[in-house]
């Protein structure tokens, strides 16, 4: 393990680069940036790339640089958090890399486990638990993943996203090998470049512990966003197939089939007896769409293709008739 005794300043390249992309956090940045510069893994730079924030964001990260120069801020027109992340990617010169977003934070020996479990095992990314925080929706109890590295790991990543966006320390190799972050499905990102990253190297260990922590607060994040997100991961999951052939090849093609098409149905249904119709209507027609369905499925599958007033109308009369 690195010298995690090195002075703020740094006399040496960075072992930890941590990249932070901040849009309209003022009343969250400053947190963020503490829980990075409060590591008790010090060899580490943080470089906050402020996205067009229009608040007071860009003067407390300011304040923070001037007081640390650990600190960096790179400012750039609003493009969205992925191509800010990829911004400050090209700006880092740390070995190893982490992604902590400007409204979230860590434990105070995040880095330094995940480090650590780099180091001892000699694996590409190491990952830990997590936990929900502030108005969370479905609750906040702390989660540890299960040990991926155990099982098939591109299956399990096909399933869904593993872990969220601060939850890891991934080797700068890798985040280079596969790219960094793809730009094309806003709300699923994250998602494809784990996925990615998981047909690249399988070598990945779990920290169990919670260490990160995701904070809710409902300011437009994108895990706000439903029926969108669930078709980018969607979207990601048939890019995969379609473009590493190699890394699915010990799948058979129902598996397949039913690992990139299967959330959309079960997200469908969700959202349906949720009441929630504008998330159901588009993700039961891209489920018909799909074919990965069975014929008791159309009793859902095909009204949702009517016009959205006329759809919604008998739904509401069903509902009248049913209570």
């Amino acid at each position: 393990m690195a010298d995690a005794t090195l002075t703020p300043g740094l006399p040496g390249p960075p072992e930890i680069s941590v990249v932070m992309a901040c849009h309209d956090a003022a009343s969250f940045v400053g947190e963020a940036i503490g829980s990075v510069c409060g590591q008790t893994f010090s060899a580490v730079e943080l470089i906050v790339v402020d996205d067009g924030s229009t608040d007071g964001s860009p003067a407390i990260v300011a304040a923070r640089a001037a007081a640390d120069p650990r600190v960096r801020l790179i400012r750039q027109e609003n493009r969205g958090p992925y191509p800010a992340r990829n911004r400050g990617l090209a700006s880092a010169r740390g070995r190893f890399i982490a992604f902590l977003d400007a409204d979230d934070y860590w434990e105070p020996d995040c880095l330094a486990r995940l480090h650590a479990a780099l180091l001892e095992s000699g694996a590409d990314l190491a990952y830990c638990g997590w936990q929900n925080v502030g108005d969370v929706p479905a609750g906040g109890a702390p989660y540890v993943p299960p040990a991926y590295e155990e099982g098939d790991v591109v299956a399990r990543f096909l399933r869904g996203c593993p872990w969220p966006i601060h939850a890891c320390l991934t080797r700068r190799g890798v985040i280079d090998a596969v790219g960094g972050f793809s730009e094309r499905c806003f709300s699923a990102m994250d998602f494809d470049l784990w996925l990615r990253i998981a047909g690249h190297t399988q070598r990945i260990v779990r920290v169990p512990a919670v260490l990160a922590y995701y904070r809710w607060h409902g300011n437009g994040q994108i895990s706000s966003v439903r029926w969108r997100q669930v078709v980018d991961a969607w979207r990601v999951r048939r890019d995969f197939v379609r473009f590493e052939p190699r890394a699915v090849a010990h799948l058979d093609r129902r598996q397949l089939r039913a690992l990139v098409h299967g959330d959309l149905l079960r997200r469908a249904y969700t959202a349906y007896w949720r009441r929630d119709f504008d998330s159901a209507t588009p993700l039961f027609r891209l489920a018909l769409a799909t074919g990965c369905w069975r014929l008791p499925d159309l009793k859902y599958l095909l009204p949702a293709c009517l016009p959205a007033r006329l759809y919604r109308a008998l739904l509401q009369r069903h509902d009248r008739r049913t209570e």
